[in-house]
C-alpha cells in the first residue's frame, strides 16, 4: 500500500508544481505526471532522510509533502532546462 500512497502523493504534487511553475511544458500532461511521481518519490525519500519521517507513517506529514512538491518543481524546472535545449 505505501507505494501506491506515494504514486498518489507525486502525482498530487506534480499537479501542484505544474501550477506554481508557469510557463509551458515541452512535454505535456504525461510526462508532467511521470516526473510528478518520480519527484514525489525522490521527495518522499528526502523526507525519510532529512526529516527523519517514516516513509509509511509519514504520508501526512507536512514536511514529506513539502520535500515532494519541492522535488516536482525542481525535476520540472531541470526537464524545461534540457527539453528546451533540444529544442534549439
Amino acid at each position: 500500500m505505501g507505494i501506491i500512497a506515494w504514486i498518489l502523493l507525486g502525482l498530487l504534487a506534480g499537479a501542484i508544481a505544474k501550477a506554481v511553475t508557469p510557463g509551458r511544458d515541452p512535454g505535456g500532461c504525461l510526462i508532467t505526471m511521470i516526473i510528478g511521481i518520480v519527484g514525489g518519490l525522490l521527495g518522499g525519500w528526502l523526507g525519510k532522510v532529512i526529516f527523519g519521517v517514516e516513509s509509511i507513517n509519514g504520508f501526512f506529514h507536512l514536511s514529506t509533502w513539502i520535500a515532494a512538491v519541492a522535488g516536482s518543481v525542481v525535476l520540472l524546472l531541470l526537464y524545461r532546462l534540457v527539453a528546451g535545449r533540444r529544442g534549439r
